[in-house]
């Protein structure tokens, strides 16, 4: 199996003003050192300093040449899928057809409040997915539309220009519950996994979609899965996991009170060897792709991780 590494894009500012020098040097020491994509997160509102993700993905698009570049993933029933679909077939263009498009449902029921703020409803969710899947699909592949949806129609709509990437930007779902994992079964390109996941959670949602593809008849090949994993690299374990603590502590404050061992649940720490262990247990559960995500330092983290713990996993 051939692993490929991907690289957060510093998008998280708790100071509040984003540094766009570290932006460009992290991604083109990424470039430099060998990772295959850059990545992105979503957020739209909330209190925590976090910069849009289809604007970020255009200035990664003109600081880098080879890289991937990705969000993983948007809340998609709270976008509108004509404008996502012009913005995605745009950024298309502008990287020479390096994006790839995550798309979620995004947060459970007790966040009413955050589906209202974009005039639509929690109920809505599922409904307004699939009908948005369908009509940026047919955005980018037709040329003209006509769909009467619940939530939009479109006759006779034309969009162009078309993505440079055929049929069309790879489209990644996320999601952890079986009905997610069946549409992404059923009409997903690859499956990302949340970086919140632990990896014995990956293993099963793994073990779900080989069954879910068994019963579709989709060949496991056409679905690759990857995941996010938050992690930092340091000689001294006991520094690093102290690291960890004080991000997440900071950044996901209502997962550490619901959980006091989250990160270690979910990350991992240590010197190169310690971290690539905890790294082959997310491959052996079926990763074909890991978002190695360190939290800061990311210039010399990148360097460490590509020259240091990736040669172990190889």
């Amino acid at each position: 199996m051939s692993l490929e590494f991907g690289i957060p894009i510093p998008q998280v500012f708790l100071q509040g003003r984003a540094d766009v020098a570290l932006i460009r040097d992290s991604l083109q020491r990424a470039e430099e050192l060998g990772f295959d994509s850059a990545w992105t997160q979503d957020q739209v509102i909330g209190d925590v300093s976090l910069l849009e993700c289809v604007s970020l993905m255009a200035y990664a698009a003109a600081c880098t040449q080879r890289l991937r570049l990705g969000v993983s993933v948007i809340v998609f029933p709270i976008r509108n899928p004509v404008q996502l679909a012009k913005s995605i077939s745009s950024l298309d263009h502008l990287s020479n057809g390096r994006v790839s498009l995550g798309i979620g449902l995004g947060p459970p029921a007790v966040a009413t409040n955050f589906y209202r703020s974009f005039g639509t409803e929690y109920g809505e969710r599922v409904r307004r997915f699939n009908e948005g899947v369908r009509i940026m699909k047919a955005l980018w592949t037709e040329p003209a539309v006509s769909i009467d949806g619940e939530f939009a129609r479109l006759d006779g709509t034309a969009m162009e220009p078309k993505p440079l990437q055929q049929p069309h930007p790879p489209l990644i779902f996320g999601g952890q519950h079986p009905d997610a994992l069946r549409r992404a079964v059923r009409h997903a390109d690859e499956y990302m996994s949340a970086g919140p996941t632990t990896t014995a959670e990956f293993a099963e949602h793994a073990g779900m979609l080989r069954e879910f593809m068994r019963a579709e008849g989709r060949d496991p090949a056409s679905l690759p899965l990857s995941k996010r994993v938050y992690l930092h690299v340091d000689d001294d374990a006991a520094k690093a996991k102290r690291v960890l603590d004080d991000f997440f502590n900071e950044r996901y404050p209502w997962m550490i009170r619901a959980n006091p061992d989250f990160v270690a649940d979910i990350c991992v720490w240590g010197p190169p060897e310690q971290c690539a262990a905890g790294l082959r247990e997310v491959i052996a559960a079926g990763a074909e792709m890991i978002v190695l995500n360190p939290i800061r330092d990311f210039v010399a983290q990148s360097e460490r991780l590509a020259l240091e713990v990736i040669p172990l996993l190889r």
